[in-house]
């Protein structure tokens, strides 16, 4: 009976691990061996850390998917806010927001105020560790979703977009108020969005009081019907106060 070789052999692991898609054995099994050999590891022990190498990896790479699948403008992280900075409502809930327990339960949140106050930083921030916790989220502007959602009826593809939609864990619908909407566009939004009510999370970020909305929707009856699904069991930020963008350009003009 012929024995291999340890140059066949390898190349025999490296083509199991090519075929069996673990690639992360495949580049790692050779040094784990003589890590082993060093440490006269057992053999449960040595399995163990070529195992743990693969999930490392395998997780590491579905972050990364779900923070790219998420489509952000940019990366922003819930450790890079300066909670000093912070208008003083978002402050006291800042602890809890950060906790996710609004996702998991179905909570929305809704973070009202002026611009430049952290609004969006801190929806992103949410988002991404939202990602990195292993939940489904997507990132948008309110009017890019609208026109998503006009163009997805004009293609006859509104059923497939909306059954997408209603699935994400966490969808964050961004600058509601810059920009009014016609009757079908008031009309797509606020059913795609009542869809996930009390379902699935949404974080919406406007820089309109409530009593302001009608300058969007045109319609008062809507109007009144979208804050009542939005805000039910909502957390509601109150993030009127000093921009800290203005904060940092007159930082940056000092300089």
């Amino acid at each position: 009976m012929n024995t291999k070789s340890r140059k066949e052999i390898h190349k025999n692991i490296e083509e199991y691990t090519t075929h069996l898609r673990l690639s992360t054995i495949g580049q790692s099994f050779s040094e784990v061996i003589q890590e082993a050999q060093v440490k006269d590891s057992s053999y449960e022990d040595f399995l163990l850390t070529l195992l743990e190498k693969e999930w490392d990896k395998r997780q590491q790479s579905a972050m990364e998917s779900r923070i790219r699948i998420a489509d952000f403008p940019y990366k922003k992280y819930l450790e890079d806010i300066s909670l000093d900075d912070l208008p003083e409502d978002a402050r006291k809930k800042f602890k809890t927001l950060s906790s996710l327990d609004f996702i998991n339960s179905g909570q929305n949140i809704i973070f009202a105020g002026n611009p430049g106050t952290g609004k969006t930083h801190l929806s992103i921030g949410l988002g991404i560790k939202a990602c990195l916790e292993g939940y489904r989220v997507l990132y948008t502007t309110v009017p890019l979703l609208v026109n998503q959602l006009k163009e997805s009826r004009s293609q006859k593809m509104l059923r497939a977009f909306g059954n997408k939609f209603a699935k994400y864990d966490l969808v964050i619908a961004d600058e509601l108020g810059y920009i009014s909407f016609d009757k079908e566009g008031s009309e797509l939004l606020f059913t795609h969005l009542s869809l996930r009510a009390g379902r699935k999370s949404t974080i919406l970020t406007t820089n309109l009081s409530f009593d302001r909305w009608s300058e969007i929707f045109h319609d008062p009856v809507l109007t009144a019907a979208m804050v009542d699904r939005l805000t039910h069991k909502s957390y509601l930020v109150n993030m009127n106060g000093n921009s800290f963008r203005l904060k940092e350009t007159k930082a940056w003009m000092k300089n």
